[in-house]
């Protein structure tokens, strides 16, 4: 994976793992997921979604 310089300045680089996310279209939001249990954790309460979490298709 490559690195953004400066190291160290407090940002990710790459996806967080052992996360996902889904829109539910009855709400209208997204929901955070954590993939090794399945269990739902956070809903994003703008609409818009989750910065560095992959997406479930």
């Amino acid at each position: 994976m490559a690195t953004n310089p400066p190291k160290g300045d407090g940002h990710r680089n790459g996806a967080v793992k052992d996360r996902s996310q889904t829109y539910n279209a009855k709400n209208e939001t997204w929901v955070k997921r954590d993939t090794d249990t399945g269990r739902f954790m956070d809903v994003k309460s703008d609409g818009r979604p989750f910065k560095g979490i992959r997406r479930e298709d």
